[in-house]
């Protein structure tokens, strides 16, 4: 119902920002049985939310953020679900001037984590409590209950806490929400999040090519494999989705939808942020990374027309034991999925030390067990990994997922092998097994790129019999010297 704003500050949230998200948040809330106050620069959105779904719950309609404010209990806790960017910093500003200390804005929008920093440390100066928070689970999730991971002053949470665990998904009666750290410590995660997002993306589609490229299966043969693989240990959200994707027919000519989709995939930009960020921190990420530049490369769609004929050179006769290379793709879907959520792990552990944030590992897979886009069964696995060894180096060393591997590794080779010898392309299968092999080598060719170094540029150089660092008089008569 509407709540009459005369009454006072009723509202135990305020939600500015009334787009799908925006809305279905505030919906989510008001199930729960909080108080909304209601905000958005089109009145008509908020009228037409209320006029919609005002039976879910108790909602205050406000029109300026004066009155927004003023609905709101102290301390007031404002979420907001505006684009990211300047109208994000327009909007705090604007809540800021009408705020008091002690009073918390919350940003559920997907912000760059270091804008976040910059935020919480200019909010802080003015008394106030700014928490950037990570939702995750899209429109379905923001109604039903998503994955929140929000950062900023812990003292914040006391108050802001109990709210969002509300609204959150539940797994084993665990809400998948947790106080991740301080300031941008929420959003980076997120960025995270959506990194291994891409790559599980990617993975899924290499996986759908070569079901159809190397073995001749037509998208419901595809969409067939894809819900039965969802029964066993790829059980996950986005596997799920894949199968019904593949099985929607398309109106208008009856083929199947994904058959009439342009083979060009957009991006939001969250994980070229993680690819970047994965840079910045020294943290090989090359999963994630060939799923942001596979997309990129789907969006050339000039070039591909003009390299459509370029030569192939002889390729290999297609599998004749599809039932073999379909369970072959799928422990190398599983094993390169493993090496996605490792390479995240390993630059949320990058990133907690370069900002001193604590970050705690079994803490995320905890609340990415329900709710969020990579949503998956083995997330149970990993919350058991990191509970046992919170110092665990890789998680490709746990023993569950060490075990894993070593199952899927002769599938793994064989399909990028084959995919390899058919012309067809498998980016992220392929330098994920890269990366599992250089991980696990005695010696890599960096040796040889050290040694190039210190030729062209004086660079030194460690040895493997001695401490300290050397350098060859490339230049003179060769010697060594140590510096």
């Amino acid at each position: 119902m509407t709540i009459d704003n005369t009454e006072g500050a009723r509202a135990q949230i305020g939600v500015t920002g009334l787009a799908v998200m925006g809305s279905n948040i505030a919906r989510n809330f008001a199930r729960h049985g909080h108080t909304v106050a209601l905000h958005n620069r089109s009145i008509a959105k908020t009228d037409a939310l209320i006029e919609e779904h005002g039976s879910e719950g108790d909602f205050v309609r406000t029109e300026t953020i004066e009155e927004f404010v003023g609905a709101l209990q102290k301390p007031r806790r404002v979420l907001i679900m505006v684009k990211a960017g300047a109208p994000t910093d327009a909007v705090i500003e604007e809540l800021a001037a009408a705020m008091e200390p002690g009073d918390i804005i919350i940003d559920g929008g997907n912000a760059l984590y270091t804008d976040t920093i910059r935020r919480e440390a200019s909010l802080r100066e003015r008394g106030l409590h700014f928490v950037g928070a990570g939702i995750s689970g899209g429109e379905e999730g923001a109604l039903n209950g998503p994955s929140i991971m929000p950062g900023g002053p812990k003292e914040s949470y006391a108050a802001l806490g109990p709210l969002l665990e509300s609204i959150a998904a539940q797994v084993d009666g665990t809400p998948c929400c947790t106080h991740i750290g301080p300031d941008g410590s929420g959003h980076f995660v997120k960025m995270v999040h959506n990194g291994i997002e891409y790559a599980d993306m990617q993975l899924i589609g290499e996986a759908y090519n070569l079901l159809g490229s190397a073995l001749g299966y037509d998208a419901g043969k595809i969409a067939d494999v894809f819900t039965e693989w969802n029964g066993g240990d790829l059980e996950s959200y986005l596997v799920e989705i894949t199968a019904e994707v593949l099985r929607q027919k398309d109106a208008k000519t009856g083929k199947p939808l994904v058959d009439v989709i342009v083979d060009a995939a957009e991006q939001k930009g969250t994980g070229r942020w993680t690819v970047k960020s994965a840079l910045d921190l020294g943290v090989p990420v090359t999963g994630i990374a060939e799923a942001v530049f596979a997309r990129a490369l789907s969006g050339s769609r000039e070039q591909r027309k003009a390299a459509v004929g370029l030569a192939s050179g002889v390729l290999a006769d297609k599998p004749t034991d599809a039932a073999q290379f379909t369970e072959d793709i799928r422990q190398a879907l599983y094993a390169s999925k493993v090496v996605a959520y490792a390479q995240g792990f390993d630059q949320i552990a990058a990133g907690s030390a370069e900002y001193d944030w604590d970050l705690h590992p079994a803490d995320l897979a905890t609340i990415w067990r329900g709710g969020c886009i990579i949503r998956a069964r083995f997330l149970n696995r990993i919350k058991d990994a990191y509970d046992e060894n919170p110092t665990l180096p890789s998680l490709i060393l746990a023993p569950y997922f060490r075990d894993a591997i070593e199952t899927a590794i002769d599938s793994w080779r064989r399909v990028v092998s084959t995919a390899t010898l058919l012309g067809i392309p498998v980016p992220a299968f392929a330098s994920s097994l890269s990366y599992y092999d250089a991980l696990r080598a005695e010696r890599l060719p960096a040796a040889l790129t050290q040694g190039q170094r210190d030729f062209f540029g004086a660079h030194t150089y460690e040895r493997v019999d001695a401490e300290g660092k050397f350098h060859t008089l490339w230049s003179g008569d060769r010697s060594e010297v140590q510096v």
